[in-house]
C-alpha cells in the first residue's frame, strides 16, 4: 500500500507540475462554463431542476473527455520516454504501479469535477434545487469518471505511445456509451445485455435526475475492477516480452 501511495503522490504531483494538467483543467472548465451558459441557462422557460439535469448531462461528456485525456499519458508516456525499463526493474509490483497511477488520475479528476460546483450553485440565485439532487449528480459524475479512468488506464497500458493509448481508450469508451443504441436494434435477450452495458443511458440518468441506484453504483465499480485487472495483466505480460 505504501508503494501504491508513493506512485500516486508522484504522478499526482506531475499533473500539477506540468503544463498538461493545467491545460486539461482549463479546457474542461471553459467548456463546462460555456455549455452551462448556453445550454443550461440559455432557455428561460426551464425550471431549476431541468437546468440542473442539463448541467449533469453535458458534464457527463466533459468528464469522459477529461478522463481519457488524463489517462493517455499514465503508462504510454513511460514507454514513449524510455522510462518503462526503470519501472520494470523497480521493486514496485504491477498491481501497485497500476493502482498508484490510477489513484493519481482519480484524485486529479475529482479536483477538476469539484471545481465546477459553482455552476449548480448559481442556480440558487434565481431558483431552488435540492442539495440531494446536486450530491447525487456529482456522485454519478465521479463514478463515471472512475470507470472511464479505469478504461483509459487499460488503454494506456495497451498503447505504444500516447496517441495509440487515446485511440484505444476512446474507442472502448465510445462503445460503452453507444451500447444502448445496439440494445434498441438487437432482439431479446441481447437488447437487455447491451442496454445494461451503457455508461450513460440506463446507469447515469438516475444520477442526473437526483437518484442514487445501487445497481448503477455496482455497474461502475465493476467496470473499474475489470479494466484495472486487465491493465495489470497487460503490464505483467509486457515484463515477459
Amino acid at each position: 500500500m505504501n508503494r501504491t501511495l508513493l506512485v500516486a503522490k508522484r504522478d499526482l504531483a506531475a499533473y500539477f507540475n506540468s503544463l498538461w494538467g493545467y491545460v486539461v483543467l482549463a479546457f474542461i472548465l471553459v467548456i463546462d462554463g460555456l455549455l452551462f451558459n448556453t445550454q443550461a441557462l440559455g432557455e428561460s422557460a426551464q425550471s431549476s431542476t431541468m437546468v440542473l439535469e442539463k448541467f449533469f448531462e453535458f458534464s457527463f461528456g466533459t468528464t469522459v473527455v477529461a478522463a481519457v485525456l488524463l489517462t493517455m499519458r499514465l503508462i504510454a508516456e513511460e514507454r514513449q520516454n524510455g522510462t518503462q525499463a526503470l519501472l520494470d526493474a523497480s521493486p514496485i509490483s504491477d498491481t501497485q504501479l497500476i493502482l498508484g497511477k490510477y489513484l493519481s488520475a482519480l484524485a486529479f479528476l475529482t479536483v477538476l469535477t469539484l471545481a465546477t460546483l459553482y455552476m449548480p450553485a448559481l442556480i440558487f440565485v434565481h431558483g431552488k434545487v435540492s442539495i440531494g439532487h446536486i450530491s447525487a449528480g456529482y456522485a454519478g459524475l465521479l463514478l463515471v469518471g472512475a470507470a472511464v479512468l479505469a478504461i483509459g488506464t487499460f488503454g494506456s497500458a495497451m498503447g505504444r505511445n500516447q496517441l495509440e493509448a487515446a485511440a484505444v481508450s476512446g474507442f472502448l469508451v465510445l462503445f460503452f456509451i453507444l451500447t444502448w443504441k445496439l440494445g434498441r436494434l438487437a432482439a431479446p435477450p441481447l437488447n437487455d445485455v447491451f442496454a445494461n452495458m451503457s455508461l450513460f443511458d440506463k446507469h447515469f440518468q438516475p444520477f442526473q435526475r437526483g437518484r442514487i441506484e445501487v445497481a448503477a453504483v455496482v455497474y461502475y465499480l465493476s467496470i473499474c475492477f475489470v479494466f484495472l485487472s486487465l491493465a495489470i495483466r497487460r503490464m505483467s505480460l509486457r515484463r515477459w516480452q
